[in-house]
């Protein structure tokens, strides 16, 4: 863990030096990945099978490469009650959340009497990766699947790893209305929703989070599919005055540490006697997590205490640009209306990060790595497209046409010219 001073002359430059340094960019992915992809787009579901043996160990076939519908019965059925009560729950929230963003199709006619205006429509096929491994992602289920439900997406193709299917993750998928699901994962899973493999149709776009394995992977494809986003490690900031408990802000900091050791925490507060309580209450909280050895190789390598005035928070803030953002302060809102990065913000003590985690309704497929400079996080709108509308009759294109043929010759395109040329009233 660093800390720094906001007072110390050397702070903005050891600051930025901190925040350039790379987080979990294992050597040689890329390449990997590109071997995968092209060697399923050549043999298809043959190619994805071969490496579901390799790395997964698991043995599939053509005829039970598919979760049947009686296993997501059987699986959901099997979810704990109280599980099952909480994802109904939070894709009731996440329902409505994403169902207030959809946008109207519009129409007008402006002063020179064209019509113009949009519209908007569903992409037909999506492909959703849901991580497997060491643990259940019910949540990313229903982040990525309800809002492509919401946009009205006629296909969704949901991907997971091979191996026991946590109850839990069929119960969201039953919950969001997913009913094709593939049990595999890893580069091959992503290039078989790219380029179709055997029974496997092709999508239109990929979202989901995954390793560095599957993100090299959806970069390299993007153009053959669209992508969402390409996924880094988690990453939280909390501003916090000296009224807050330092138990719950070093809960807050440990929620993203646990995720990843290459994940980041960093904690701002103007009071030194808090910061100690706190890192002090982070030590305590890792010696008793089961995800500490994850979340300690984190808070140590990546994480950071930054001594400031509050009022200076803002701007520390958006240099960083984080995924998370939490204003743990008597009044919220006046620190955090003066943001402008920040992937999500949670207002208020009472509004930890975990909350947007689960049941909020709002998103949490939010941009790392500082991408929250020019990036929204995952909504409705990545399900949609707008699709532009032109109308004009005789007396609209005459008012248009000279301009354009002028444009069009400045240009050097005379077939541009021409085309609008012949429609102009002879000698116009």
């Amino acid at each position: 863990m660093r800390r720094f001073r906001f007072s110390d002359p050397v702070f903005d430059a050891a600051f930025r030096a901190f925040l350039d340094e790379r987080r979990g960019s294992p050597a040689d992915v890329d390449a990997a990945a590109a071997e995968v992809l092209e060697n399923v787009k050549a043999r298809g579901l043959e190619a994805v099978l071969d490496y579901t043996r390799k790395f997964d160990r698991v043995d599939l076939t053509e005829e039970t490469v598919r979760v049947t519908a009686e296993e997501i019965e059987a699986g959901a059925a099997a979810c704990e009650p109280a599980v099952r009560e909480a994802i109904a729950f939070a894709a009731a929230r996440i329902r409505d959340y994403h169902s207030r963003q959809r946008p109207a199709d519009q129409r007008w006619t402006d002063e020179a009497g064209v019509e113009l205006g949009w519209r908007w429509t569903p992409l037909e096929a999506v492909g959703v990766y849901v991580p497997g491994g060491r643990a259940a992602y019910p949540s990313t289920v229903l982040m990525n699947c309800v809002p492509a439900v919401v946009a009205g997406v006629d296909r969704i193709a949901m991907v997971t790893p091979p191996g026991k299917l946590q109850p839990a993750v069929l119960a969201a998928a039953k919950e969001a209305g997913v009913s094709e699901i593939w049990r595999i994962g890893g580069a091959q899973a992503v290039a078989a929703l790219a380029y179709g493999a055997g029974p496997i149709a092709p999508v239109d776009k990929i979202v989901g989070p995954g390793n560095a394995w599957v993100t090299a992977a959806k970069r390299r494809l993007y153009g053959v599919v669209g992508i969402d986003a390409l996924a880094g490690p988690s990453e939280i900031v909390v501003v916090a005055d000296a009224d807050n408990n330092p138990d719950w802000i070093a809960a807050d900091l440990l929620s993203q540490a646990e995720h990843d050791p290459a994940a980041q925490s960093i904690l701002i507060t103007d009071d030194e006697v808090f910061a100690a309580a706190v890192e002090a209450a982070v030590d305590r909280g890792l010696a008793t997590l089961a995800t500490g050895e994850d979340a300690a190789l984190s808070w140590r390598d990546h994480g950071a205490v930054i001594i400031a005035p509050l009022d200076r928070s803002p701007a520390l803030v958006d240099l960083i640009a984080p995924e998370h953002v939490e204003f743990c302060v008597a009044d919220p809102e006046a620190l955090a209306d003066r943001v402008r990065h920040a992937g999500a913000i949670f207002l208020g003590r009472y509004t930890p990060e975990a909350i947007g985690d689960y049941v909020a309704g709002s998103n949490h497929v939010l941009p790392t790595s500082r991408a929250a400079r020019f990036q929204s996080g995952l909504s409705v709108y990545d399900f949609l497209k707008r699709t532009s509308i032109v109308k004009c009759d005789a007396a609209a294109f005459g008012r248009l046409g000279p301009h354009t043929v002028a444009l069009a010759q400045a240009e050097g395109l005379p077939a541009h010219a021409l085309s609008a040329a012949l429609r102009l009233p002879s000698g116009d």
